[in-house]
């Protein structure tokens, strides 16, 4: 059975740090593209990150040079480092497969995951 379990979220103040990770079970990471998504209260869900199966990134204009996106493929686990974090950062925080690859960065049309809550407030 495929999972993708999000993990790290919590309340920061502004300006902190959280680490974000997503353990994959069910299959091997090597081959596949992951990203990092996102939605907050009343919003739709929108990409924030994507690493792809040769580690190439992408970053959203509203995360780039602030959130930093990486794989450990040993265990099988894709992290979201997030520094300098904003209220608008505050969040549901999933991770997926995107659809087809990172590049276009879109959703694919698997189910999601819990998630993990990322609040940012003081």
């Amino acid at each position: 059975q495929v999972r993708l379990v999000e993990s790290g979220g919590g309340l920061v103040q502004p300006g902190g740090s959280l680490r974000l990770s997503c353990t994959l079970s069910g299959f091997t990471l090597d081959y596949y593209d992951i990203g990092w998504f996102r939605q907050a209260p009343g919003k739709e869900r929108e990409g924030v990150s994507c690493i792809s199966s040769m580690s190439r990134l992408y970053y959203s204009d509203s995360v780039k040079g602030r959130f930093t996106i990486s794989r450990d493929n040993d265990k099988n686990t894709v992290y979201l480092e997030m520094s300098n974090l904003k209220t608008e950062d505050t969040g549901v925080y999933y991770c997926a497969p995107p659809r087809s690859s990172c590049f276009p960065f879109i959703p694919g049309f698997g189910s999601w995951g819990q998630g993990t809550q990322v609040t940012v407030s003081s």
